[in-house]
């Protein structure tokens, strides 16, 4: 490379970012604790990170399995639905309760396809208990189980469009990254409160045992005055705009720490009770699904699913004429 091609790389100027990552920035720019805001430069230190974490968040999405069919039919002939729900009735009541689902109904876009998709979260629950099982001819019922359910089946994002669900989904990761930031900005606030609380009693418990002449209780609480002090400094300096950007940069370089997917693999039976895969069970399968464990440490399985539109109607008209009757009774 000549020298002249050199200088014309040198002065080129640099290329646009992708209108997607710009986009992105911006959300999170405008979601940021406002501490961070008053960084200077904001958006050229954060560009980099921010695309980073919003290729993990399309990853992220990209490998939730999906969509499986969530109706009556499934819950017989699937053994994760039939997992997800104790009854059947269970779907129509977890329809029926979503606001997520009213929302939608009550949108023209719900008319675009005679079924939506949306992701379904679960908590997965264990619990053991003694029930009976066949030990060679002999039937017991004192054998120790192990038994899998599900609870707080929720739907998030419904849309006819498959993609649409995945871009709002990959919007809603990069919010909850956010909000786990903006969580820990907060609690070094609170910490801050709480050393500047303790300073002021230690400095007036300190003025009254020098004024009673206690030398020995005079220099442990000094002692102490110099550690808070230390402490509220550090907070002090965590808490300054520039470090907190810094912070958050390498926050969203490393987005696996505060949401990610984990594989999970059960054999279990029709009803919960988990099997060894060397332990017999006529009905045993095994089922695979991901849990998506995020800020708040809780883990979910998360899937896609698809729902009928009709089903979805019938479901909330039903709740809805069940509250007017509890309403009128």
């Amino acid at each position: 490379m000549t020298f002249l091609s050199a200088l014309a790389d040198l002065l080129k100027p640099a290329p646009q970012p992708d209108p997607e990552v710009t986009a992105a920035l911006d959300r999170v720019i405008g979601m940021v604790d406002p501490l961070v805001r008053a960084a200077p430069r904001l958006d050229k230190h954060l560009l980099a990170a921010v695309e980073h974490a919003l290729g993990y968040c399309h990853g992220l999405v990209s490998a939730l399995p999906g969509p499986i069919e969530i109706n009556r039919r499934s819950f017989a002939n699937d053994m994760l639905v039939h997992a997800l729900f104790a009854t059947p009735a269970d779907i129509d009541e977890m329809l029926g309760r979503s606001q997520a689902v009213r929302d939608f109904l009550q949108r023209p876009e719900c008319w675009a396809s005679d079924c939506f998709c949306a992701m379904l979260a679960a908590r997965r629950q264990q619990k053991r208990q003694f029930g009976l099982a066949q030990q060679g001819n002999v039937i017991r019922s004192d054998v120790p189980q192990e038994i899998v359910y599900f609870s707080d089946q929720t739907l998030i994002e419904p849309s006819c469009n498959l993609e649409t669900t995945r871009q709002r989904l990959q919007a809603r990761a990069l919010e909850s990254l956010l909000r786990s930031f903006n969580a820990h900005v907060e609690q070094l606030r609170r910490e801050r409160q709480g050393l500047r609380a303790d300073l002021s009693i230690e400095h007036a418990q300190l003025l009254v045992l020098q004024q009673q002449h206690h030398p020995d209780e005079d220099e442990r609480h000094t002692r102490h005055l110099v550690e808070l002090d230390l402490r509220l400094r550090e907070n002090s300096e965590a808490l300054m705009p520039e470090h907190l950007v810094e912070v958050l940069a390498d926050f969203l370089r490393h987005p696996e720490s505060a949401l990610a997917l984990t594989p999970v693999s059960i054999r279990i039976d029709r009803m919960g009770i988990v099997h060894e895969p060397s332990e017999p069970g006529d009905d045993a399968q095994t089922i695979s699904f991901p849990e998506l464990s995020s800020r708040d440490r809780r883990q979910h399985l998360a899937t896609l699913v698809r729902i009928t539109r009709e089903e979805a109607q019938t479901a909330v008209a039903n709740a809805i004429d069940r509250q007017k009757r509890y309403v009128l009774f």
